[in-house]
C-alpha cells in the first residue's frame, strides 16, 4: 500500500489547513489509518486516527477540539482539518495504513506507530508566530 501525504504549507497562527493522505489501494477501505507528526528534534507522536469504515475515530488528547480526521473511501482518502494552529503544530506529518483486522486504541492499539504496516512519505507544516 502506497500512501501520499500532501495538503501541508505555511500558515499563520489561528490558521487552518486540510491535510490528504491518498492511495491507489483498492481495498483502502479495509485500512485503518493514523496520522503522526515529527517536530524538529523530537519523537514522532500520534495525532489522530479513523478506522477502515470511518465509524470510528481516536484523538491525541492535546489535539481534540482542534483537529478533525476523516475518510472517502471512494476517493481513497482520508483527511487531517487542523484548525487553530500554534506554532507547536510545526511538524512533519505523516500518515500510515493498517491492516489490523481489530481497530482499537492506545499505544498498543492506533494510536501507536508499531500498529501500522504501511507509511507515506511526509508533508510539512509550519506554523509562523
Amino acid at each position: 500500500v502506497q500512501l501520499q501525504a500532501s495538503g501541508g504549507g505555511l500558515v499563520q497562527t489561528g490558521g487552518s489547513l486540510r491535510l490528504s493522505c491518498a492511495t491507489s489501494e483498492r481495498s483502502f477501505g479495509l485500512y485503518g489509518v493514523g496520522w503522526f507528526r515529527q517536530a524538529p528534534g523530537k519523537e514522532r507522536e500520534f495525532v489522530a486516527a479513523i478506522s477502515g469504515g470511518g465509524g470510528t475515530t481516536y484523538y491525541a488528547d492535546s489535539l481534540k477540539g482542534r483537529f478533525t480526521i476523516s475518510r472517502d473511501n471512494a476517493k481513497k482518502s482520508v483527511y487531517l482539518q487542523m484548525n487553530s494552529l500554534q506554532p507547536e503544530d510545526t511538524a512533519i506529518y505523516y500518515c500510515a495504513a493498517s491492516s489490523q483486522n481489530t481497530w482499537y486504541g492506545g499505544t498498543v492499539g492506533a494510536a501507536g506507530a508499531p500498529y501500522y504496516d504501511y507509511w507515506g512519505q511526509g508533508t510539512q507544516v509550519t506554523v509562523s508566530s
